[in-house]
């Protein structure tokens, strides 16, 4: 049995071809991404240098029994998400919206206002998130976000995830609106307690939908039997399975996952999180074992401009460098297909940035600690996950792959003095997806877990 896996990125198209008998990857190739005209163009490129005619190429005659795909050639669904206070519903709903390949432009709180349903239309979503009260509770705050919703001028759809006792009232607003809502379980049925599942399945279907759209990616979907995945859901599998192994193998325990992309930088967390410090008390919803943050605004080519204005003070005071800094990233704003040469000022420069991009993201992903007082003493209190104990830090994304010196970049996860509230890994051990294989192993999980665990535990190497 051959398997082809595809990874239809935003920037690059891989593809991993596998023998199940062998038990071995015969061999990866990428190509640019072609969404500007047609994702078969790129699909087709990288075909062809995977296959390539010469001696030494275990592929030149490869023949696929199977291919799995999965996408983020579309980009994210742009969504908003509200619910009725910032640290619960709300909160609930932007989980649920990471984990499934959204981005979150804005979150809302409580009944929105005038200006906030205005700020809706500005940002014009494809998606919004409608949350709020456990279920028999507060019904009066999502029903009244309901009516103005509906009265924005825009073709979003709506899915409802809150309190069940507003249900029949919701969804008959929408009906006489004539606007799209798909109706499903409360993130939050009881108080501090999540269930965001059903939410995540039913944003994942709309990216999936949203996915085929992409020019070509409906010709691709013909040629298997599998549907098209968000490519953040097949790189969480691959996280879920290293973390956790099989029935068969023994898994490698907690872990972080840094994904930089062109576009995004995504985080993985397979960590329960619990706090550290002794006397530590914890603060607001617990978080999810598999967790998964995107950051849409940090990215090495399509996002790279956030990176640079988001670079923190005591960095940038060498003038002189940050001028040649900027006028690096303008370059590749412009030009998203710019490779640094080797051994080259640009490259040390992307290094920088990559590790600015991980720093940032991975600060957004973690925990903050505080230190509070009470009649009893000193305390600490944590909102979001300690990972400052967490042994293994994985690198994936054609800027750690690409990048001669990875750890140098992976650094940017490590704890930092200047940043301590953020509960960042303190001393971890770093380990690479060299062949960029984290998606190709998510795919491959769906139909052979065993073989894919195998693989990933295989290719995934240590550094230094």
């Amino acid at each position: 049995m051959k398997f082809l896996t595809v990874d239809v990125g935003s920037t690059y198209t891989k593809l991993t071809a596998i023998d199940a008998e062998q038990r071995v990857i015969l061999g990866t190739a990428q190509s640019f991404t072609t969404i500007e005209s047609d994702v078969m163009q790129g699909f087709e490129n990288a075909w062809r240098l995977l296959t390539e005619n010469r001696p030494d190429n275990p592929c030149a005659d490869f023949k696929y029994d199977q291919m799995l795909v999965c996408s983020s050639a579309a980009g994210g669904l742009k969504m908003v998400a509200l619910g009725l206070v910032p640290d619960l519903t709300a909160k609930a709903a932007r989980t649920a919206a990471s984990n499934a390949g959204a981005k979150v432009v804005k979150t809302y709180a409580y009944e929105i206002s005038g200006g906030e349903q205005q700020e809706i239309f500005d940002i014009n979503p494809d998606l919004v998130l409608l949350c709020g009260g456990t279920d028999g509770g507060n019904k009066e705050v999502i029903i009244a976000n309901a009516k103005r919703l509906v009265a924005i001028d825009r073709a979003f759809t709506t899915i409802v995830a809150g309190n069940k006792s507003a249900t029949d009232e919701i969804r008959e607003i929408f009906r006489e609106a004539g606007k799209d809502v798909v109706i499903t379980e409360n993130v939050m049925p009881q108080f501090n307690k999540l269930n965001i599942e059903p939410a995540r399945d039913a944003i994942r279907q709309m990216f999936i939908a949203r996915i085929i759209e992409a020019k070509g990616l409906n010709r691709i979907q013909a040629m298997t039997a599998q549907k098209i995945i968000p490519t953040p859901l097949a790189v969480l599998q691959a996280c879920e399975l290293l973390s956790r192994g099989t029935s068969k193998q023994k898994g490698r325990g907690d872990l972080l996952a840094v994904d930089v992309g062109g576009a995004t930088t995504d985080v993985y967390s397979m960590a329960s999180g619990a706090p550290t410090v002794d006397n530590t008390m914890m603060k607001g919803l617990p978080e999810p074992w598999s967790k998964r943050t995107v950051e849409g605004d940090l990215g090495m080519r399509y996002s790279l401009t956030h990176v640079f204005e988001q670079l923190p003070e005591y960095v940038c005071s060498d003038k002189e460098y940050i001028q040649r800094v900027q006028a690096w990233v303008e370059l590749c704003s412009a030009h998203p297909d710019t490779l640094a040469a080797p051994d080259s000022e640009e490259e040390r420069i992307e290094e920088f940035l990559g590790r600015s991009a991980v720093s940032l993201a991975v600060e957004r992903h973690c925990g903050r600690i505080a230190e509070v007082y009470t009649p009893l003493g000193e305390m600490h209190t944590l909102e979001g996950k300690d990972l400052m104990n967490l042994p293994t830090v994985i690198g994936i994304g054609g800027v750690i792959r690409n990048s001669r010196h990875p750890e140098e970049i992976l650094k940017g996860s490590l704890y930092d003095i200047m940043r301590s509230e953020c509960t960042k890994p303190r001393n971890p051990k770093f380990y690479l997806d060299k062949k960029y294989i984290f998606a190709s192993m998510g795919l491959l999980s769906m139909v052979d877990a065993e073989l894919a665990f195998e693989l990933l535990d295989k290719e995934c190497v240590a550094l230094g």
